[in-house]
């Protein structure tokens, strides 16, 4: 039987784990899923987060609170807020390699690798960081840096994230999962479709209103913020009159109810995103994904079983015409198949035995 971990993780001390319900900060919900899952199978879990966070592992908060209700921090924060957060969080990345040097942890696991890849050079102890941003520009530079580090391997969290650095230390792709009893399974849906997320044009729900229109749909906007240019000019012109409606920012927990509702869910996106959560979240609910083959898409998406891929504006306008045809119930299992918490947890636990075993070779 393989022996327990000591893992020390750490995600952010920005917002305490889990976040506030207004906030969308995937990472941090995907820090706190694995922690309870290795936690649950009897390893021993350090997490650090900020004072105040509620999660099943071993909370390890330093006396500080989140840097977010911090109050002597906050006027600071308006004016500076890059520099404190890099002071909060390294404050408390110090922490973790003292303690690693100490030989607490058998590794470290860390998410936010911007402020942390300098740190993993200066322990034996093996370091995993887990990508969540594409591997562009300064952060392919800072990634390329790991490379020429001992003991610091890297999770990336799809296939087509690697592409633009395929030869950097990557130990394995884990796909981000979901706690599957937040979304429940729906297998009527109203007439209407959805679309979701933030409303900058990277996301293309500007797209998603044109489709819209040109297929005489119906459509359910959530996200925003619904203010400034892009808004007014490419989306707020849409809502109303055309049949399509803006129903607000709504909490994490309630876009499961949001996605159940919806015939599909378009997803225009213009950009090669690492993983889109909000694909998994609407298959969960047996809501099948209209998008482009961007980034992740082709990995996540069962192209004519899940969803259907498209390269085209006007193929999308054709798709929403026949995304009638696909089994909602397939989009479901798709989901408990690949992308559950359990999956997920599954995977990093082979990763970090993996990470060892490649230690002790070294070693001998």
């Amino acid at each position: 039987m393989p022996k327990k971990l000591r893992i020390a993780m750490f995600c952010t001390n920005e917002w305490p784990t889990p976040p506030p319900q207004d906030t969308f900060y995937a990472p941090l919900w995907i820090a706190q899923h694995v922690a309870e899952g290795l936690f649950a199978r009897g390893h021993h879990i350090d997490y650090f987060g900020a004072r105040g966070s509620t999660l099943n592992a071993n909370l390890v908060h330093l006396g500080m609170p989140a840097l977010k209700t911090n109050r002597e921090l906050q006027p600071y924060l308006r004016g500076q807020n890059e520099t404190v957060v890099n002071f909060y969080e390294q404050t408390m990345l110090c922490e973790i390699y003292r303690r690693a040097n100490r030989g607490q942890y058998d590794l470290v696991h860390i998410h936010p690798y911007r402020r942390a890849i300098q740190y993993a050079a200066l322990t034996n102890t093996p370091t995993v960081f887990t990508l969540h941003d594409p591997i562009d520009g300064f952060r392919k530079y800072m990634l390329a840096q790991t490379a020429k580090q001992p003991h610091t391997y890297l999770v990336s969290i799809s296939n087509s994230q690697r592409r633009p650095a395929p030869r950097l230390n990557y130990i394995a792709t884990v796909y981000n999962g979901l706690r599957l009893d937040q979304y429940r399974f729906n297998a009527t849906p109203k007439n209407y479709f959805v679309a979701a997320g933030r409303f900058v044009p990277e996301k293309g729900i500007d797209i998603a209103v044109r489709v819209a229109a040109q297929a005489k749909i119906k459509l359910r906007l959530a996200g925003g913020q619904a203010h400034g240019e892009y808004w007014d000019k490419k989306i707020k012109p849409y809502v109303g009159a055309r049949g399509t409606r803006y129903v607000g920012m709504l909490k994490y927990y309630e876009m499961g109810d949001f996605y159940r509702q919806g015939k599909a869910l378009l997803y225009p996106l213009r950009w090669e995103e690492p993983f889109g959560l909000v694909l998994t979240e609407a298959m969960a609910c047996g809501t099948p994904v209209i998008t482009f083959a961007h980034g992740s898409t082709p990995e996540i998406i069962r192209d004519g079983v899940t969803g259907l891929v498209v390269k085209t504006i006007p193929e999308m306008v054709r798709a929403v015409k026949r995304v009638h045809t696909l089994d909602r119930t397939a989009c479901r299992k798709w989901v408990e198949k690949k992308f559950s918490v359990e999956k997920m947890v599954d995977g990093y636990e082979a990763a970090f035995y993996n990470i060892l075993e490649q230690e002790q070779k070294r070693r001998k």
